[in-house]
């Protein structure tokens, strides 16, 4: 095991070292190919989006599991703020530290090695594991979206870092987009127009009076202004038409789709005569380093798995013995490419090292402790995971 966790280490800070920013995951790509063949992976592929495939074959008794994280990452902002170069790696006071060490290349190296460490002791698992690495998590999905048209374990396991405890679901999000038509003038008389950032200002004080449904586990449904823009960029006309971006925070007992009739409501209720509005999905065109292109609605699905489901309790009780996890299941904050797989209907539960509150900041880094116990537990979880959760199915069938 100490050698599997230096050598996790040093594959970590490789991958820190390799630039991976949505659609240019190509280097990156052959950097997790290359380590997956050395560590003598059964197969190892990409599909026609990019994304990353390593099989290590199970004895066939149990269902297969699917170990996933993704390949790019967020921009790093300016350099000079980081205490630490964001792309050099740095190894301080048992952290690692960049752009990535937490989200999402420190799970993504534990996954990787865990399933090599087997490879080493020759120990083959219960079931076939899949260790993929996706494309475009942070812009969409591409990867995940075209993943499950083609690979569907019936067992996920997302590395999205989680202190190495069980997460089991989190809200969805939908951005939609406020258009408001009204009349354009010059801004000497502008009481001979029909101004749409008037009507714009009046949906977002409504918007705290949105009744939105919420989970007990989830919390509530959000909605919050985020981007504005004008047809105008002269600054002595008022506009004829303005954009809203909406960031709709969703559950699975409310979709996007719900929400954007609910924004509509408001938004006609905040209308004047001459004035119109539609809310509709923003939907961009992500095209990955392997040149597919695909018309992608910004949303991630909501999803949420039961505390008493067989492969929750299934994974705390491996967990529990594997590296003494004690704190129950809970759920994330922030949306991930689990809710694609569940939307696929997988059943997707979370396991990954690190803080995420320190995702998507210049204080990003990971401690080599967290990578050990991550190491354990994803090994624990693919010689067990499946064949508990197999078990408990039957027997809470039978019973």
């Amino acid at each position: 095991m100490r050698e599997t966790s230096e050598k996790c280490v040093e594959f970590l800070q490789q991958l820190i070292r390799t630039e991976s920013l949505p659609g240019r995951e190509a280097e990156i790509a052959d950097l997790v190919a290359d380590e997956m063949r050395r560590l003598g992976f059964d197969e190892v592929s990409r599909d026609a989006a990019g994304n990353l495939i390593g099989v290590y074959k199970g004895q066939g008794k149990a269902p297969a599991m699917m170990f996933n994280t993704h390949l790019d990452h967020v921009d790093v902002g300016d350099p000079a703020a980081w205490p630490h170069p964001p792309y050099e790696a740095e190894v301080t006071q048992d952290r690692i530290w960049g752009r990535g060490a937490v989200d999402i290349k420190g799970p993504l190296a534990a996954q990787v090695h865990a399933v090599g460490g087997m490879i080493s002791d020759k120990v083959r698992p219960p079931g076939d594991i899949y260790v993929t690495a996706v494309v475009q998590e942070e812009t969409g999905g591409l990867g995940a979206r075209h993943l499950v048209t083609h690979l569907a374990p019936p067992l996920v396991v997302v590395g999205e870092p989680s202190k190495c405890e069980v997460k089991r679901g989190h809200r969805g999000r939908s951005e939609l987009i406020l258009h408001v038509q009204g009349k354009s003038v010059h801004a000497s008389i502008p009481e001979q127009a029909i101004n749409p950032l008037e009507i714009v200002s009046r949906f977002v004080l409504g918007l705290g009076r949105l009744e939105l449904q919420s989970d007990k586990e989830l919390g509530r449904g959000t909605v919050a202004p985020t981007l504005i823009r004008t047809d105008q960029t002269s600054p002595n006309v008022t506009p004829g038409e303005v954009w809203l971006t909406c960031d709709c925070r969703t559950i699975p007992q409310e979709t996007g789709t719900d929400v954007c009739e609910k924004l509509l409501a408001l938004a006609e209720l905040c209308l004047v005569e001459g004035a119109s509005a539609q809310v509709l999905p923003s939907v961009g065109e992500q095209i990955s380093y392997t040149g597919m292109n695909l018309q992608i609605p910004a949303e991630h699905p909501a999803f949420l798995v039961p505390s008493d489901h067989p492969a929750v309790q299934s994974a705390i009780s491996v967990l529990k013995d594997a590296i003494g996890l004690e704190k129950p299941s809970d759920v994330w904050r922030f949306a991930t490419d689990g809710g694609h797989f569940a939307k696929a209907g997988l059943t997707v539960i979370g396991f990954g090292p690190g803080d995420d509150k320190l995702a998507h900041t210049v204080e990003e880094s990971i401690g080599i402790a967290e990578l050990d116990k991550a190491l354990a537990g994803n090994r624990a979880l693919a010689l067990k995971w499946p064949w508990f959760v197999r078990n408990r199915t039957i027997s809470r069938s039978v019973s």
